[in-house]
This record gives C-alpha cells, sequence and structure tokens, in this order.
C-alpha cells in the first residue's frame, strides 16, 4: 500500500520536530515536505539532531510558498497563523490537522472571549474536529479536518472525563485544575524568561488564573451533557524539560469511595489504546509522573479521595509535545484514514 504524503508545515519547532521523529517510522504515512522560512535549504536533522542518519533527518526545508500538493498537511505555525492561511492549506491536502489553538473551539464567541478578538474564519470552526481521540473518535472517522489540543487542557480533560461521564460532579462546587509544566511548554523560541539562569530552579506560575485552556475543559463538559461548572485552571513551569502534571480537585454530588471512581475510570477507558489508570499503594511511582512518559503518547490517570468522600483529588501526566501535540495529531490521523490507532505510537516511555 503507497503511504499517506505528509507536509509539516512550520517544521523547526519542538511539535514539528515530534511530528518528524513519529513519522518517520510510521507503517502508512510518511513526511515528504517539511517548510521553515528561516532555515530553508537545510536539513532536518540540524534542527532536530536525534534524526541524524534517518529518511525524516535528511529532508531539507522549504519555503511555504514552494510546496507541492500532499495527501496530509499538519500545520505547527503560530497563533493566529493557520486560521489566516486555511482555504491556502486546504487546497494543498486532502487532511488538515491543525496543531495550533485556532480551531479548538466551535463557539465564536468563546473564542472571542478566551483569545481576545473575532476569529478571522468563522465558517471554518464547525468544519474541524476536536482533536483528542478519546472524546471525539467517532466524529474523527472519515473527516478531513482536525484541529489541535492544548496540552493543559488535554490533561485535564483526561482527568475529569470519567466523573463528567458518570454524572458524579456537584456542578455548584468549583473544579480547580492546576498543571506543573515542563519548559518545552514556552516552544523553542529563546526569550528572557527561558534563558538558563533565569529559568533553572524556577518554580514560576506564569498563568495563575484565566488559563486559555479552560475553554477547552468547559467545551469538553458540555458536549457530554455535563451542567457547567465553576472551572479554574492554573500554570506552573517547573524543574522539568518535557510533561505535563495536572491536578484536578473537585467535590462530587454525594460520598463516594475508591470503589465508585475505580467503576468509573474503567468505564470511561477501557480499552483505550493510550490511557492507563495508576494507582498503586506499592512501588516508586504510585500516582501519574510525567516522567517515565518522556516520548511516548501515553496519558497516566489516577485519583484519591478526602476522607468524607466529597472531594475528589484527579491526576493526569502526559507528555506534552506528544500526547499534548504531535502525538494525539497522529492519533487523529490514524483514526480519520482508518489505520490502527497506535501505529507509529508504540513507544512507551523511559526508565529511569
Amino acid at each position: 500500500m503507497t503511504k499517506l504524503s505528509c507536509t509539516i508545515v512550520g517544521g523547526t519547532g519542538y511539535t514539528g520536530g515530534e511530528l518528524l521523529r513519529i513519522l518517520n517510522t510510521h507503517p502508512d504515512a510518511c513526511v515528504t515536505q517539511v517548510t521553515s522560512r528561516s532555515r530553508m535549504g537545510e536539513y532536518a536533522h540540524t534542527v532536530h539532531p536525534n534524526l541524524r542518519s534517518t529518511p525524516a533527518g535528511n529532508l531539507q526545508f522549504v519555503r511555504p510558498d514552494d510546496v507541492a500538493r500532499s495527501d496530509v498537511a499538519f500545520l505547527c505555525l503560530p497563533h493566529g497563523e493557520a486560521s489566516t492561511q486555511i482555504e491556502r492549506w486546504a487546497g494543498l491536502a486532502d487532511t488538515v490537522i491543525d496543531l495550533s489553538a485556532d480551531f479548538r473551539l466551535r463557539d465564536h464567541a468563546a473564542y472571542s472571549r478566551w483569545y481576545g478578538s473575532a476569529h478571522p474564519a468563522p465558517q471554518w470552526l464547525d468544519k474541524f474536529v476536536y482533536g483528542l481521540p478519546e472524546l471525539t473518535r467517532q466524529q474523527l472517522k472519515g473527516a478531513r479536518y482536525a484541529s489541535g489540543v492544548g496540552c493543559n487542557a488535554t490533561a485535564t480533560n483526561l482527568a475529569l472525563m470519567p466523573l463528567v461521564k458518570a454524572g458524579l460532579l456537584d456542578t455548584r462546587m468549583p473544579i480547580i485544575s492546576d498543571a506543573k509544566v515542563g519548559s518545552s511548554e514556552a516552544g523553542a523560541e529563546a526569550t528572557d524568561a527561558s534563558h538558563h539562569p533565569e529559568r533553572s530552579g524556577a518554580v514560576r506560575s506564569y498563568a495563575p488564573a484565566g488559563h486559555r485552556h479552560a475553554a477547552e475543559v468547559e467545551q469538553m463538559i458540555g458536549m457530554l451533557g455535563g451542567a457547567a461548572a465553576p472551572l479554574h485552571m492554573s500554570a506552573t513551569s517547573i524543574e522539568m524539560v518535557r510533561g505535563v502534571l495536572a491536578t484536578v480537585h473537585c467535590f462530587v454530588k454525594e460520598p463516594v469511595q475508591d470503589k465508585a471512581l475505580w467503576k468509573a475510570f474503567r468505564d470511561c477507558y477501557q480499552g483505550e489504546p493510550f490511557v492507563r489508570i495508576v494507582k498503586s499503594s506499592t512501588g516508586i511511582y504510585r500516582a501519574p509522573e510525567p516522567k517515565i512518559l518522556s516520548g511516548s503518547n501515553y496519558a497516566d490517570v489516577g485519583f484519591a479521595v478526602s476522607n468524607d468522600g466529597r472531594k475528589v483529588t484527579l491526576l493526569c501526566a502526559i507528555d506534552n509535545l506528544v500526547k499534548g501535540a504531535a502525538g494525539s495529531a497522529v492519533q487523529c490521523l490514524n483514526v480519520m484514514h482508518g489505520f490502527d490507532e497506535r501505529a507509529g505510537l508504540e513507544f512507551t516511555g523511559l526508565h529511569p
């Protein structure tokens, strides 16, 4: 079978590099073009040295204006650019998967509220399927367009989904998600804040209130028929390169014990290829931990209950660049084209 030809638009960033790495060994798809305005003509492995001596690493960056038609276009562009160029990319590829935030929200008003301006291409919002297969697998099958997912939203969504589906949440009480994140969330472009002497050893709350990914969590709750509840998200950078650990605090309608939560999580994630329930009384990693997920598309979820059974603490760990970005994008590709959902994504992570 001929492999799908893929173009990565904006291939010098971390998500572009992860797409190159994952698709390099994909059985049904391969990258034929990767674009960059700043590194045109250079080999991909000069930016992504882990890909040295691989087919993906030996591709040369081309100008976005010079790309030929391909089967799939992955858009790894800065916020706001994909939505102004979508007509062009949709004309150059049958399948478009956008890794930015431009097409994540279905509601025009919600986009304006969270991103501070009207959407540049509102007629396209309904054409994109939100790219979290655990939530939208049926809608993704056969779809042409999929959006990216916010990494902190992904961790929060996967932590919360079992309770939303089971109808356990007390929607009169707030939901609070606190995400601890690695430095790669800031992207590949260096800033004063990411300079090593400033960043090393820091515990920096860069979004203590009003995190934009909350919009995706509100959307998930609505998609599952849940009632709106007060939702608050914060994000703090810690001494870690990759990873997100979302700790979600919420309340339930009636007191619960572990048994009820085990049922909710198993009912939600039974058969899911990339979600693992981690709640152990022995060993070093008794709860979800981003460290051992580095490079993998897995999401580890867990929970704990207060003594009175009314408050539940939910946990989800992911690699922000994989399950929170490029991995979910490839997982979407697999679902959209009827491939094995695990194709190209079997890497299990590292220990130690």
